[in-house]
């Protein structure tokens, strides 16, 4: 008899148990794209307006409540809006404009009824990850990332031509080369053209895909223009940029000297211009000889001060 009544109690607290479930995109997310994510008892006619949202603070290791303004008051920077919570019959919206700062944050929805409490108050942890992909960008020797590479490239023939493709992803991206008007294709974030010849001539782009979501990807063009082997090393890029890097430095050292020579003109002129230092500090031995000297009725030669 005992038995069944402890099965029959079990099987009540079951059946009235408030099982609270959280839902979040189902497409990938972008940067810049809200996120909207919703909550609903999944067997529970309980009311949905004493639900709120929680993010896991990554780090104060604590659960947060979204709707603490003044922890967003001082930490909502670059004009992002704050999210916000609405509430219909049967399901609470929590609208995340910002959605790259919660990022691979957990999040969950927990009741504030009295009758249920923890574990059974709060939903299962949810994360959503946004994806995102940069503008490609093209290194060489002597290029660094204040100095892009020109969008043409201009080589003597016979030299190699070795240009980098990179980005910056959420994930690492895949890169291929591929030239215009070829069904030439290069796996690789690398471009290398060995002892060029006039069929390297033309235009080459650098192909970037994110890993995860296929209609995500960039493209950058570079124009490689193959000269004759007895052109002039300053028709060629790599001449352009040794011209640039001299004048930069001529300019430079130009500048230092001046500057130099201006300020010891000046330290000169200084000195010359002040006379010799009366130190009217120092007192001087009066004699009776002297105009400075005051009568005494001492014969001695010997300095009154």
């Amino acid at each position: 008899m005992k038995g069944l009544l402890l099965i029959t109690l079990v099987a009540l607290i079951h059946g009235n148990s408030a099982t609270l479930i959280i839902n979040g995109p189902t497409e990938p997310v972008l940067d810049g794209q809200p996120v909207t994510l919703e909550c609903l008892y999944a067997n529970s006619d309980l009311n949905i307006s004493q639900v709120h949202f929680e993010f896991f603070s990554q780090y104060s290791q604590v659960w947060r409540q979204f709707s603490d303004k003044s922890w967003w008051g001082r930490r909502c920077f670059f004009g992002a809006y704050m999210p916000h919570v609405e509430y219909d019959e049967e399901k609470a919206y929590l609208f995340i404009h910002y959605s790259s700062r919660f990022s691979g944050v957990p999040i969950r929805c927990v009741s504030d009824a009295d009758n249920v409490t923890a574990p059974d108050n709060s939903s299962q942890p949810l994360t959503f990850k946004v994806h995102y992909l940069g503008q490609p960008s093209l290194s060489m020797d002597g290029y660094r990332s204040y100095m892009d590479v020109p969008k043409e490239l201009k080589v003597r023939l016979g030299e190699d031509v070795v240009v980098k493709c990179s980005a910056s992803s959420s994930e690492e991206p895949n890169y291929f080369w591929q030239k215009e008007g070829s069904d030439w294709v290069l796996p690789s974030s690398t471009l290398t053209l060995r002892k060029t010849s006039l069929l390297d001539d033309g235009e080459y782009t650098c192909v970037v895909q994110h890993p995860s979501v296929e209609f995500l990807n960039k493209k950058r063009t570079l124009r490689i223009t193959v000269l004759p082997k007895d052109a002039p090393w300053y028709e060629t890029t790599n001449g352009h940029l040794c011209l640039m890097t001299s004048a930069a430095a001529v300019v430079l050292f130009v500048f230092i000297l001046s500057v130099s020579v201006f300020l010891c003109r000046r330290a000169k002129r200084i000195r010359t211009s002040k006379g010799p230092i009366d130190d009217h500090s120092q007192k001087k031995p009066i004699y009776k000889t002297s105009v400075e000297s005051l009568p005494s009725t001492y014969g001695d030669k010997q300095p009154l001060v």
